[in-house]
Order: structure tokens, then sequence, then C-alpha cells
């Protein structure tokens, strides 16, 4: 796919996350996939594969956050195989807490799948919304 093509692709993904809808992002995961959470502190984390990611990274976004799970993209760039793009959540935890944290999303996208996803994310506030101790 061209770079037009992929920044499109990740376009389209956003637009049905801001919706509450993931079932196009979930459609795009390479069976390979590896998603990243960037850092060194108990936040960072590597989930391989499609399988891993659905089942215990998704997952635990459904059960932590109330349904639709929201994501708003600001901006996109393109280069290449790699679509970065920045975003925001607009969610609320099952005991009502507000979760509208900050994301930067480098995506490399081969044959119209993602393959990897780094993501930057504000993990203080992941910690203080679901109260857990730092290491």
């Amino acid at each position: 796919m061209s770079v037009i093509e992929n920044k499109h692709l990740m376009q389209e993904i956003f637009s049905e996350l801001s919706r509450g809808n993931d079932q196009p992002f979930i459609e795009a995961m390479a069976e390979d996939m590896q998603w990243i959470w960037m850092g060194s502190g108990q936040w960072s984390k590597v989930f391989d594969g499609k399988k891993v990611i659905v089942d215990q990274l998704w997952s635990a976004v459904r059960t932590t956050l109330v349904p639709p799970y929201k994501a708003i993209a600001h901006r996109f760039i393109a280069d290449e195989d790699y679509v970065v793009v920045e975003a925001s959540g607009q969610n609320t935890t099952p005991d009502g807490k507000t979760y509208n944290n900050k994301y930067c999303w480098v995506c490399r996208i081969w044959a119209g799948k993602i393959h990897e996803l780094r993501e930057y994310m504000d993990t203080d506030l992941v910690t203080k919304t679901f109260n857990q101790k730092t290491a």
C-alpha cells in the first residue's frame, strides 16, 4: 500500500474509534502484530500477536472502561510504512472516573495490516486512574 493508503486506513480506523466502533481496528491487526507500551516503568510492556492483543490488552480495555471506548485523532503523519497518530481518549471507568489519556501511536503498516504499534501515553494518569502503586 502507498503512504496515502496507509494514512487513509488509520483515518478510517479512528473515524470509527471516535464513535466507539473498534471492529475496523481489530480487523486491521496483522496476525503477527506487536503492540508496545513504550517506556521503562511498570506500564512498559509488549503484546505479541493479534490473539494476545485482543485476549489480554483489548479485553482489559473493555472491562476497565465503560463502553463505548472512544479515541479521537487530532493529527496523522505518514511516511513510508509508518503512520503516526496523535489522539486522546474520551472515556469513563466503571466507578465513574474520567479517563481521557493522551496518546501517540507510531504504526507500521504493511499490505493493509498493522504489524507494529508503539504507544506513548501518560502513564502517571494510568497509575492515578486505576489506583496502581508505582514501582
